[in-house]
């Protein structure tokens, strides 16, 4: 019996030591968090009633304050990224050049030249039997050798300017696409927003965002994460990027709490709670199945791998101690 009741203590602890590692110590999973911010209306309501008690409960679970926000600590917020991520959507793999010097070469026209360039320059190397036997009399034998010996500069000049417009065009579109993401990346470093931090509003930059923090929403403002509302004043967002409706929806907490990074304030000012961030937003997941993030979600998963193996690790070696 004593060793029984040993085996059942160890193996809480264990499952009290995996539930921590996947949890980070807080009362509310990632998961949890995703499953709660694909909800609308009504049901993300009963969710958070039946889940949460409230919104402050979920900021309870979170470990953050409505009023005071997050205190700002370093460690706090490096396990916070570790835990639910880092507000940041990996950009989509470029295209390298010779991926662009091949869809450059898919052009109907191009196509054309290339099949006349070849047939071109197969007819200027070939010699019918005894064509010359049949040639007139009439006809300067020298001439013809020299019009035939020249005859596969037309073929070779059509290829040769197949290649340089296939060039041109993958270079430029290299181009366009380099300057495009140190323009984008550029417009995120500078990009700030307004947070409570240790009792004081303050803003920094989108990327410094993590879950848990009060974020501060007003009218102009492009939601760059994932929140529950905790305070609305006559707020009204639009959703078409994300839903393609053109009606703006009214949030409160007695109706739809729910912010979604991606979409415009409209109307109103308010305080939210930010609960998804990165590739776990809504924006970020459908960039992910879009084809951006594709790396981060192979890390997660090489995560989750990881931590299935350390907890059949750990249950064997309680097995064994057994």
């Amino acid at each position: 019996m004593g060793d029984m009741a040993n085996n059942s203590v160890a193996y809480s602890g264990v499952k009290n030591a995996v539930k921590e590692a996947n949890h980070g110590d807080f009362g509310v999973t990632l998961a949890e968090l995703r499953s709660l911010m694909e909800l609308r209306a009504t049901d993300a309501l009963h969710k958070i009633q039946e889940c949460y008690g409230d919104v402050h409960g979920i900021c309870t679970k979170l470990k953050t304050s409505p009023n005071e926000g997050l205190s700002g600590n370093p460690a706090d917020i490096e396990r916070r990224e570790a835990v639910f991520g880092k507000n940041f959507i990996p950009p989509k793999k470029p295209k390298t050049f010779l991926q662009l010097v091949w869809e450059a070469l898919q052009d109907v026209t191009l196509i054309i030249l290339e099949i006349a360039a070849v047939v071109s320059l197969g007819l200027s190397f070939y010699q019918p039997p005894g064509g010359n036997e049949s040639l007139c009399g009439s006809v300067n034998v020298g001439e013809e050798e020299e019009e035939s010996e020249a005859g596969w500069i037309e073929g070779a000049a059509i290829l040769l300017s197949v290649v340089c417009v296939v060039l041109v065009t993958a270079f430029n579109d290299w181009s366009k696409e380099k300057q495009f993401r140190g323009l984008q990346s550029r417009i995120e470093q500078e990009q700030k927003f307004t947070v409570i931090r240790g009792g004081q509003v303050i803003q920094i930059p989108v990327a410094d965002i993590i879950v848990g923090d009060i974020a501060q929403v007003k009218y102009g403002d492009l939601l760059p994460a994932d929140g529950v509302l905790i305070q609305g004043n006559d707020l009204k967002i639009d959703e078409s990027s994300l839903t393609g409706e053109s009606d703006h929806v009214k949030k409160s907490l007695d109706r739809d709490p729910m912010l979604l990074s991606g979409t415009h304030v409209m109307e109103g000012s308010g305080r939210m709670v930010v609960t998804a961030v990165g590739v776990n937003s809504q924006t970020g997941i459908i960039f992910t199945l879009l084809g951006a993030g594709g790396d981060e979600e192979e890390k997660e998963k090489e995560k989750e791998k990881k931590d299935k193996k350390s907890r059949r690790n750990n249950l064997k070696a309680l097995g064994r101690e057994g």
